[in-house]
């Protein structure tokens, strides 16, 4: 239950890249208004993530209900419904559309809807969708969302460095960025059973503290673009060298983003 909870309070700081990239639904992501769903009956039931947006040329509002699941419940159709209900009363006025996104280990066998009621809701299930998609966003929610995806025959060790190095590359200028992307990244790869492939790729990059160089500093405090840039490079092959030895060249530049000619120069 508790990493149930974990994991959907993650989704629920990626939600704007679900629905934008993954969703594939034209909506600005300062556009999107969260909604309390909670209700008061015997116990207290809530949905996950029920969302007001707004799109189109005439801006018209509509609702969107996220649901995470973690595992292969036998009631989601009938706990789906309910929060359809509920939301429908409240909000009775605004279309809704429902998703439920599975994010588990085991593969998916539950169904979208109930036949007898006529009752469907688009259910997508993380494992089928290629990384590649969120990978190609490039930013560091989708690079994060992307460990849940399938690799599609890749190397776990190869596209676990390669969203660790982009994270690093896209958030390095605030380190405590970084080390919260880095954070949501091990707590999702448990859904997936990576931790350990995340955790040995992070553990190259304990000590890699960009904002302790004095070079990186000095070109903060100038504001100069230039001066940035060389203090990320310089701190990059300061890194490199000391991977030399704990791994070959070719990870070394694959972790790095480096050529085998810039490795080996380093030896």
């Amino acid at each position: 239950m508790q990493k149930d909870i974990v994991t959907k309070s993650l989704i629920e700081e990626l939600a704007a890249c679900l629905i934008v990239r993954l969703l594939k639904i034209p909506v600005v992501p300062d556009n999107i208004e969260w909604l309390n769903t909670e209700q008061h009956r015997v116990e207290d039931r809530r949905a996950d993530m029920v969302v007001r947006i707004h799109s189109g040329e005439q801006n018209v509002p509509s609702l969107l209900h996220l649901e995470i699941q973690n595992n292969n419940h036998p009631q989601m159709p009938l706990r789906m419904l309910r929060y359809y209900t509920d939301i429908r009363l409240r909000w009775a006025e605004e279309p809704l559309r429902q998703y439920l996104i599975y994010t588990g280990k085991a593969p998916l066998n539950m169904p979208a809807g109930i036949a007898a009621f006529n009752y469907h809701y688009e259910l997508i299930d993380m494992r089928t969708i290629d990384c590649a998609l969120l990978l190609g966003e490039d930013t560091p929610d989708a690079l994060v969302l992307a460990i849940l995806c399938d690799f599609k025959g890749r190397s776990a060790r190869d596209i676990v460095g390669y969203i660790i190095r982009r994270l690093y590359q896209l958030t390095c200028e605030r380190g405590d960025i970084f080390r919260r992307y880095l954070h949501m990244l091990e707590l999702l790869s448990e859904n997936r059973d990576l931790q350990e492939t995340v955790k040995e790729t992070e553990q190259m990059l304990t000590d890699f503290n960009i904002e302790n160089l004095p070079s990186f500093q000095i070109a903060m405090e100038k504001g100069i673009e230039k001066g940035i840039e060389k203090g990320r490079e310089l701190e990059r092959m300061s890194f490199a060298k000391k991977l030399i030895g704990q791994l070959d060249d070719q990870h070394i530049g694959e972790l790095l983003g480096l050529t085998p000619q810039e490795v080996a120069r380093l030896h």
